[in-house]
């Protein structure tokens, strides 16, 4: 019960953390002169991610790499198939600019880089290189193609950052607002890990498992937070933007930086089974988003049948 307590603390501290982040961040930058595209490219797109980089990292560190990767494996399969089908259950998700299906291409690719580095067992420095030299590129390319908005590609990120409201007036307030954050994020993450090392081994399960899974749903709040306050308002791009970046970010940030700090290895079940579903994933909504351009109710309804047979899977089928 303590650790369940511990989880649920740690998963609050991130949630609250990653909010009061972004905020402080979007007044910051917004104070600085710069643009609501790049604002809500890197601060929206990249912040709701923050917790799972706080946590990867911290687990990495302390040579829990299970928990660090199955972090953001779980993440990017729980944003595809829990996220935007929850979101397209709530509202059907149309989508019209070609930045979402650029970004579908890249959470594929950033996916096949992942299987084929880890193919070696490990995740070495030079993985996080590459990792990070990818991201940049893909940040670089992004920011380019999305200044004309002509095409509505530009106003996809202005828009996810006019998602956040309530952001602090006074720059002591931003300032604080970001510090805060960073603490809250900190904080939560070691609470989280304690708890969730001492529920997978009450339960008897890996902690490749609870990362994979309790971890993974956690440190994804933020993007269900925002993606779900997309989708009521009917503001279909946001929410499946907000996803797709959060995934790249994921794989090629997060992991990046994580290996770079400490070199990863790699367990069986993720290369046995969970990095399939990750890459399954990407593929799936990439034929949503290029067939009918929108993800349906029925859609959103696979995509959600699909993370709970996951999950079912997980815990009694798959051997840690």
């Amino acid at each position: 019960m303590l650790n369940l307590l511990y989880l649920l603390l740690g998963i609050g501290l991130l949630t609250a953390g990653g909010e009061v982040l972004i905020r402080g961040s979007l007044a910051i930058a917004k104070r600085l002169g710069i643009s609501p595209l790049l604002s809500g490219l890197l601060i929206v797109g990249f912040g709701t991610s923050m917790p799972e980089l706080v946590v990867s990292v911290d687990a990495a560190i302390n040579g829990q790499p299970d928990i660090a990767i199955g972090n953001v494996v779980g993440s990017n399969i729980a944003n595809i198939l829990l996220v935007l089908g929850l979101c397209a259950v709530i509202s059907p998700l149309a989508v019209s600019p070609l930045s979402l299906r650029r970004d579908a291409v890249v959470v594929i690719a950033a996916s096949l880089l992942f299987v084929l580095l880890a193919s070696g067992r490990a995740l070495s420095a030079v993985d996080g290189m590459i990792f990070i030299t990818a991201l940049f590129s893909y940040l670089i390319w992004a920011y380019w193609t999305e200044q004309d908005k002509s095409t509505l590609s530009g106003a996809l990120h202005e828009a996810e950052s006019a998602e956040i409201e309530k952001i602090p007036e006074s720059s002591l307030w931003s300032a604080i607002a970001v510090i805060g954050g960073l603490a809250l994020l900190i904080a939560g993450s070691q609470v989280l890990l304690k708890g969730a090392v001492g529920i997978a081994n009450g339960l008897g399960v890996s902690e490749a498992v609870i990362g994979l899974t309790l971890v993974a749903v956690g440190t994804s709040l933020p993007e269900l937070t925002i993606s779900v306050i997309a989708a009521l308002r009917r503001h279909a791009d946001v929410a499946v933007g907000n996803i797709l970046g959060s995934n790249i970010f994921n794989i090629l940030g997060i992991l990046g930086v994580s290996a770079i700090l400490q070199p990863l290895t790699l367990k069986g079940r993720v290369l046995e089974f969970d990095q399939w579903i990750m890459l399954g994933a990407a593929f799936l909504i990439f034929l949503f988003l290029f067939t009918d351009r929108k993800l349906s109710r029925i859609e959103g309804g696979v995509l959600l049948l699909g993370y709970f047979t996951y999950l079912f899977i997980s815990f009694f089928f798959i051997e840690s």
